[in-house]
């Protein structure tokens, strides 16, 4: 059991970047300045769908100090930007589709003066119909978003014959799950430097997951080649998925080269509210059939997403929803049926668990209807109709047999916090109702099937005698960094001052891949697996060549290459990495590429690695105030070894109170097109107070026999079963099945006259 307190291992190690960033003295990229840049400023439309007429920028370009104005017409490249398909215009030309919509920009010699330039560009605007509603969207009289209409993407998936199999069930649950448009609310909002270079290159310091992703989607719209553009990603205050796709970078990149002065753009939380990515609303319907024995039978789900203005990762994101919207069960017949619909609200993308977090709440508050109408304790139920390790994956697809599924289940079965359901709020605060609950979910690493997905890596000894591990990874905020160190440490025995960790810069490093899906850790793991042994074994050849010693009697280790000890004497350093370097010529690197693993079942976005969890919480609801507050939480997790166990918990407990914002909190609301959530002073975010002191976390740490692939990304799946535990929670509780998150306050409410009676009845008075 991993706890915030334990000190025991020697993998407890302080991140190397902590210490810079709880003092703050850790400079972001967005905190980096150089002597006479310019300010950037970003024109957002003043309307949720119309036909823009003309753009006048005469009299910003006449405001002093201002040195670059630019529309659609500066692109000298594709005005067009998105990672899959690329549909949203840097600037639009004739038409804006949501408040978000970028139609000129302007560099000048200060922040304030680029907003007044702004404040001088005349749009004229020929309002259209707002769409503001997917199911809407999908009507035939709709306006059309796009050519190619309202909808981004279908998907699809059935296994028997569902529609015959209810009628032989006893039971049947029909539901409606409605999810929020949650904000990533990010320490360091959306912005960069961008600097033209003395040699016609552009260097971008802006916050992103996909570097060399970047770098294409810069190229194709500047009109020059990718080698021209060097990406530094890295730090960065926070991302979750919001910044994995572009975001300001377009428009510094174009005003800098424009001005030929380096220009910083850094978005204020109002722009980052209007113009940033968010977490997918969905409406889910769904239908569940038993036996009379609770084994499951037959299943259906009916997804709708909206997917906001443009597509970004929207199709990804419905793959991976449709994917686990089975959940981890065995089910003889299911239909999944999704749609992603193009709508005038903020735009939809990728977000911490990608779909999944919305698709398991419904799955799993279907089976907790279930096991109550079955009379079955919600728990046993699950573990009824569990998959079995050897079982195909959610869409019939061959995954990586593992029993972590069961070892999670078993892990709630005995955990303390689920041992609480008997326990009662004293009598003396009767409107204080206790309530337990959880939930279990199995969630897909990698980016699946039919999607590109690199890895690979670099390891070196450098001139300077360090030991150095390359990777297209970024910081921010997860820990790869402390988890590279400890990887590193274990195979060469060395020590922290021996490593250089090199990440998030394309001139720097390979193309191993974006840091999205849960991937990092175990491309890590792979990569080092092949490179290790390769540079071990030339640093020890160059060490025994070098002391005049038998190399299968030197080792790796702190400082350079050390003479294994015997019998008589203790170790001692035969040649140490600096030495090493020199003797052998400067840098000596290995290089390796390979693609993360994958189902070898043409089913797309099918996916082969999981990650199992499961989540008990004790929660108590005020029924005068509807407030939910957490007592306790119980996560186990069955991702394979605790590489860095203080890093682990950390991903656990803040995925844990991110999910407990969409399950509490959290909802970016619209109105006809325009967001009525403009800042964080009413969008209310989780805070170190919410927190449940009760924390505890069961890292499952087996592998199955042979696994090739090491320990699994756990940076999304805390996040993704905590909603439908706590939707638990509040039946035990109160009694009232939850299908709208976040939890509306107003339906946990009860009068103060029904709690007095059920008090004085309880206590036999008359």
């Amino acid at each position: 059991m991993l706890t915030r307190g334990e000190r025991t291992s020697h993998k407890w190690r302080r991140r190397p970047d902590g210490p810079d960033k709880v003092t703050g003295a850790l400079r972001y990229l967005t905190d980096m300045s150089l002597p006479g840049m310019l300010h950037g400023k970003v024109l957002r439309s003043a309307e949720p769908h119309a036909f823009v007429l003309d753009i006048r920028t005469a009299k910003a370009e006449r405001v002093p100090g201002v040195a670059a104005v630019i529309t659609h017409l500066d692109v000298p490249g594709l005005n067009r930007f998105g990672i899959v398909n690329p549909d949203q215009p840097v600037l639009c030309e004739d038409r804006v589709r949501y408040v978000g919509d970028a139609i000129a920009a302007v560099a000048a010699d200060t922040k304030e003066t680029a907003e007044y330039a702004l404040s001088l560009i005349e749009v004229d605007y020929e309002p259209i119909p707002v769409v503001d509603d997917p199911e809407l969207a999908l009507l035939p009289e709709s306006p059309k978003l796009h050519e190619g209409g309202n909808v981004l993407h279908r998907t699809s998936y059935r296994k028997g014959e569902p529609e015959d199999a209810f009628a032989g069930c006893t039971h049947i649950v029909e539901g409606t799950y409605y999810t929020p448009r949650q904000m990533h609310a990010y320490m360091e909002t959306e912005g960069g430097l961008f600097v033209p270079e003395a040699d016609g290159r552009l260097t971008v310091y802006a916050a992103t997951q996909h570097g060399y992703k970047d770098r294409m989607q810069l190229s194709r719209i500047l009109g020059i080649p990718e080698e021209a553009i060097r990406i530094v990603s890295s730090p960065i205050g926070g991302s979750f998925g919001g910044k994995d796709e572009l975001n300001v970078q377009p428009y510094g990149a174009l005003l800098a080269r424009k001005a030929g002065i380096p220009v910083k753009l850094h978005n204020s939380r109002r722009e980052s509210v209007r113009a940033g990515l968010k977490r997918h609303p969905m409406k889910i319907v769904m239908k569940t059939g038993i036996d009379g024995e609770g084994r499951l039978i037959a299943h259906e789900a009916r997804i709708t997403a909206d997917t906001g203005a443009y597509s970004t990762l929207g199709a990804p994101v419905l793959n991976f929803a449709t994917e686990h919207a089975s959940g981890p069960y065995r089910i003889p017949h299911v239909s999944i049926e999704g749609v992603s619909v193009f709508t005038n609200n903020g735009v939809s993308g990728e977000f911490r668990g990608f779909g999944g977090n919305q698709a398991i709440f419904a799955v799993e508050s279907q089976m907790n209807r279930l096991a109550e109408l079955a009379g079955m304790d919600p728990w046993e139920f699950r573990r009824l109709n569990l998959r079995e390790p050897d079982d195909p994956g959610p869409l019939g697809q061959r995954i990586l047999p593992s029993a972590g599924l069961l070892k999670a289940w078993q892990s709630i079965a005995d955990s303390e916090v689920w041992s609480r359901r008997t326990r009662k709020p004293t009598e003396s605060e009767p409107w204080i109702k206790r309530g337990v609950g959880a939930a279990l979910a199995m969630h897909g690493s990698g980016l699946g099937y039919g999607i590109p997905d690199p890895g690979g890596g670099r390891l070196s000894l450098t001139k300077e005698g360090k030991l150095e591990a390359a990777f297209s990874f970024e910081e921010f905020g997860q820990g790869i960094t402390a988890t590279l160190e400890l990887m590193l440490m274990e195979r060469f025995g060395c020590g922290a001052d021996d490593l250089s960790i090199v990440i998030g810069d394309t001139d720097r490093v390979p193309h191993t891949g974006s840091s999205t899906a849960s991937r990092s850790t175990t491309i890590a793991h792979i990569a080092l697996s092949k490179l290790h042994p390769q540079l071990s074994e030339r640093l020890i050849a160059g060490a025994s060549a070098m002391a005049g010693v038998a190399a299968e009697r030197l080792m790796t280790g702190p400082g350079g290459i050390w003479i294994k000890p015997d019998d008589d004497s203790g170790s001692s350093l035969a040649a140490t990495y600096k030495e090493l370097a020199e003797t052998l010529g400067g840098e000596l690197a290995f290089e390796t590429k390979f693609d993360f693993p994958v189902t070898p079942d043409p089913i797309v976005g099918g996916h082969y690695l999981y990650t199992c969890a499961a989540v008990a919480v004790e929660a108590e609801i005020n029924t005068l105030t509807g407030a939910v507050r957490l007592l306790a939480k119980h996560h186990a997790v069955a991702a394979g070894p605790a590489v860095n166990p203080m890093g682990y918990i950390g991903q656990i407990e803040g995925a844990s109170v991110m999910a407990q914002g969409f399950t509490l909190t959290e909802d970016a609301l619209m109105l006809d097109g325009h967001y009525k959530t403009e800042n964080l002073d009413n969008y209310i975010v989780p805070t170190i107070r919410d927190v449940a002191d009760d924390f505890t976390l069961h890292a499952i740490e087996e592998l199955p026999e042979g696994d090739p692939y090491g320990p699994r990304g756990i940076g999304e799946v805390g996040s993704v079963a905590l909603a439908p535990a706590i939707a638990m929670a509040v039946r035990d509780a109160v009694g009232k099945w939850v299908n709208r998150l976040p939890i509306p306050r107003e339906e946990l409410i009860e009068s103060f006259a029904s709690q007095l009676a059920g008090k004085t009845e309880g206590a036999g008075a008359t």
